[in-house]
């Protein structure tokens, strides 16, 4: 078959979260089927990266966005009851990419729900909706944790994107969730839509233990850093959390590793303890060396793959509920679940302190995420999903 493939970023390299999936993805279509790319390019490395996949044989279409511009383009939206959010992903060089190549294909996949308002004209086509996550429901969270204007803001963008999601999950052939939990809440929220759950994996041979490079007392942080969930929590971890792990052990730092930090996290590296790195070639190098790996996420949907890339380091990991949800371990056998400061404070603490617990936790992690989060066993779903299409 032919696979008309959309995503926010450009699929390629897989070096941060959603190009990760979306590289995933495609990597494993091509294997059986043709596949077509059409994405977004963020900046010239997008383009660069689109002639690679094209080179890698997904012959891909980047169409330049400046999304700071799109985003203040779109606020008249603010006096219709459209989402602001298909205002600042919107493009009509998108759309027309889309039309010319649409005829020639059976299938049509949007990765993220933005995407999937491009192929809403195309009913002809088997269309798949991969929600990476709610977006509709991270909009309700940041707005229960914002203030006003910003809330008002924010619970407008959650109700207007959950009824553009329904529209579109009523209206395409299958709808694909990353976890359990998120397919839940879409069976909740959109009632009757087929849905499935296709899980994120990690890359077992490219994360790989490395115990005796741990050094006391270093926490790591991985994420991209000009992402509100990924800042909210760091913040609050710097704010809140350090000082109290320093008052017990003065040695301890945290190494902030990500691309694209804002302003409000370059100042953290003003704290004392505190190394915010910008884009780094391979976070590894900082999983490698730290002793503990802390999610303080308290806005977050779907699987994180920070903490599948920490556990299959073999790394400990503290982590909260919004961050290790998506996760389905157990938590005390697979991780170290933490909510609040308290709970924080204590579970790092008694890791950095017992060397020979945060081992054996790192051991019991990496092989949870063997037995379950294999890229090859993980997207199963993925080829049964399209071998149905194909007798259809």
């Amino acid at each position: 078959m032919r696979i008309l493939f959309l995503s926010q970023r450009v699929p390629y390299p897989p070096n941060r979260g959603d190009k990760i999936t979306t590289w995933r993805l495609v990597e494993r279509m091509k294997r059986r089927h043709e596949v077509r790319c059409v994405a977004f390019a963020h900046d010239d490395a997008d383009v660069q990266a689109a002639a690679e996949l094209t080179r890698l044989g997904a012959p891909t279409t980047a169409v330049r966005i400046d999304l700071k511009r799109t985003k203040l383009a779109s606020l008249p939206l603010l006096l219709t009851s459209k989402p602001l959010t298909l205002g600042a992903y919107g493009s009509s060089e998108l759309q027309r990419v889309v039309d010319e190549l649409a005829p020639g294909c059976q299938v049509g996949y949007a990765y993220s729900s933005s995407m999937g308002a491009f192929l809403e004209p195309h009913s002809r086509l088997k269309r798949v909706m991969h929600f990476a996550e709610l977006d509709s429901d991270k909009w309700r969270q940041y707005a229960e944790r914002s203030k006003w204007p910003m809330s008002w803001v924010y619970a407008r963008e959650h109700r207007t994107l959950l009824e553009f999601e329904r529209r579109i999950a009523a209206a395409f052939d299958e709808n694909v969730l990353c976890t359990p939990l998120e397919q839940e809440i879409f069976r909740r929220e959109i009632p009757g839509p087929s849905s499935l759950v296709l899980r994120n994996g990690v890359d077992l041979a490219h994360y790989q233990p490395r115990p005796d490079r741990a050094e006391p007392g270093h926490l790591v942080f991985v994420g991209v850093m000009d992402y509100l969930p990924n800042i909210d929590g760091c913040v609050w971890f710097v704010n809140e959390i350090l000082p109290r792990l320093q008052a017990k052990l003065p040695q301890v730092r945290l190494s902030i590793v990500g691309s694209r930090p804002t302003d409000e996290v370059k100042a953290l590296a003003q704290r004392p303890g505190v190394v915010v790195t910008g884009f780094v070639d391979d976070p590894r190098e900082f999983l490698a060396r730290a002793a503990v790996s802390v999610a303080p996420l308290r806005i977050a949907r779907g699987i994180q793959n920070k903490v599948l890339e920490a556990l299959a380091m073999g790394l400990p990991v503290v982590g909260t509920t919004s961050a290790t949800q998506g996760v389905e371990g157990q938590p005390g056998r697979d991780f170290v679940l933490a909510n609040t400061v308290d709970e924080q404070v204590r579970a790092i603490l008694e890791l950095l302190e017992h060397p020979d617990r945060a081992l054996a936790l790192g051991r019991r992690g990496r092989e949870f995420v063997e037995q379950h989060y294999d890229w090859e066993r993980v997207f199963d779903p993925l080829d049964a999903l399209l071998a149905r299409f194909e007798r259809a």
